[in-house]
């Protein structure tokens, strides 16, 4: 039986509206090709939930009939659907007596008069989900006025637990050992502020950070954070001990979370060199006050400031003794990764890092807005932050600017698991046109839905009589 024929006609207020008109494009049904039954009722369920998704409440289908002649094996397809009119949003009332209403209401992703949108009571779904103060939420339509054509929304909760512990530890060749202690206020008060602490230890950091956060114009979508934090930190021959104080904004625009800061920097970097029986030890003091922009790119539809970012990220930073400052430095710091499917069970892995610095005196620059290169994420096939420019002794005190890039081919196996297949390539140098470093390996992966874990035993090209490498990884997936 062909379809030779089909009528549809949209009346009502919303006749011209765009998507509606584009539901029909997508329609299945095809004039001239074997009747589906099936087509037919997935273009009026489209219909229906595009009219009623987009304030057409009292949408409805007038005339709608499939007629079929066996004898002349043909079909036609007749229905009339009346919009009616479009709702706007009515009043909400929000169930909860633990955050101040006003900081509920700015999580809505839409105000009353607007135009009523399923995808925007969806969202605001998410954004209270993702705020992390209840435990339960649900956003639903009340019974619509018909007369006003508004729908009151009614949004009921319960709280989430006040605090929250973390307690976690892992291994791998980076930082072998490593363990954090982590504890979270989720509502300090009814304004909704954070506070958190977090010990985290490992082979070549130790710290302990407070951070104190205000949920700010748009909660759902902004920040405010002060932060405070101790540390020591093993880079190359370079330990650094000190402390930091930061004051950042976080803020989502669109598809890209922009971070402002502001960072006031003491340090202490240590390199101690042994000649025979003499054990020489260099101290670098420095103050920073350190200005700071970044952005990094979030998955499409993501809502909230805790997003994980999808990739591309970039940084610019940078100080001056105008500031009050020891230094005068700028940096950028660019970084990606990208999957590709080719086909089949193959894909193709791209990761690379640039990074360039403009110094007053190097020598005084702080370690820690220094590039190293090495390790389980850049040049596999070397230790952790081993690659970088040395001084007069043989130390690796880290260089001014940084390329690395990763091509890896993957091969899906039963059961999650993936082979692989890489090269690395890069280095941390003072000057573009520096020599690089080369490695290659095979690797195993493990997919979980938000992880890779990987084992990877690379060898260095650049230096043959270096022995493989093993390394321990873990990825997040893209």
């Amino acid at each position: 039986v062909i379809l030779v024929e089909q009528q549809v006609e949209i009346t009502g207020s919303g006749r011209d509206e765009p998507l509606l008109r584009q539901a029909l494009a997508r329609s299945p049904l095809k004039t001239g090709q074997r009747l589906s039954h099936v087509d037919y009722d997935q273009l009026k369920g489209e219909l229906l939930r595009t009219a009623a998704g987009n304030g057409y409440l009292d949408a409805e289908f007038i005339h709608s009939e499939l007629l079929v002649d066996p004898a002349a094996h043909e079909a036609r397809a007749r229905i009339t659907f009346e919009t009616g009119e479009r709702y706007r949003f009515g009043p909400t009332i929000i169930e909860q007596d633990f955050l101040r209403a006003e900081l509920v209401d700015r999580y809505l992703r839409y105000r009353e008069g607007d135009w009523y949108d399923a995808g925007a009571l969806l969202r605001t779904q998410f954004a209270l989900d993702d705020s992390q103060y209840f435990a339960v939420v649900e956003v639903l339509p009340e019974e619509r006025d018909r007369v006003r054509r508004i729908a009151p929304i009614r949004i009921t909760s319960g709280p989430n637990k006040r605090d929250r512990y973390t307690i976690a530890a892992g291994y791998a060749t980076d930082t072998l050992a490593r363990g954090k202690l982590g504890w979270e206020n989720r509502r300090v008060n009814r304004g909704g502020h954070r506070l958190r602490a977090e010990i985290l230890g490992s082979s070549i950091e130790e710290s302990a950070e407070l951070t104190y956060a205000i949920p700010w114009t748009d909660p759902a979508l902004e920040k405010l954070s002060f932060g405070l934090r101790g540390f020591r930190e093993q880079r190359a021959d370079v330990e650094t001990t000190g402390g930091t104080f930061t004051v950042a904004l976080a803020q989502v625009r669109g598809n890209w979370q922009r971070v402002l800061s502001v960072t006031a920097d003491a340090t202490r970097d240590k390199v101690v060199t042994t000649t025979g029986t003499t054990t020489e030890v260099t101290r670098l003091d420095s103050r920073l006050l350190v200005p700071g922009i970044s952005y990094s790119l979030l998955p499409p539809g993501f809502l909230g400031v805790n997003a994980v970012p999808h990739g591309l990220q970039a940084e610019l930073l940078g100080s001056t003794s105008a500031l009050g400052s020891d230094t005068n430095f700028t940096r950028l710091l660019i970084r990606d990764e990208r999957r590709f499917h080719l086909t089949g069970r193959w894909s193709l892995q791209l990761r690379a890092e640039l990074g360039a610095s403009v110094v007053g005196e190097f020598q005084e620059l702080p370690a820690k807005y220094r590039f190293f290169a090495g390790g389980d994420r850049s040049v596999r096939g070397y230790g952790y932050e081993e690659l970088s420019p040395v001084d007069a002794d043989g130390n690796h005190i880290g260089g001014r600017n940084l390329m690395t890039g990763s091509i890896e081919l993957q091969r899906d196996l039963p059961r999650n698991f993936v082979a692989a297949l890489f090269v690395d390539g890069g280095n941390a140098v003072n000057n573009f046109g520096d020599r690089l470093e080369y490695s290659a390996g095979v690797g195993l992966r493990y997919r979980l839905p938000f992880l890779s874990v990987g084992l990877d035993v690379a060898q260095s090209i650049s230096e043959p009589d270096r022995g493989p490498r093993l390394h321990l990884n873990f990825t997040p997936e893209l």
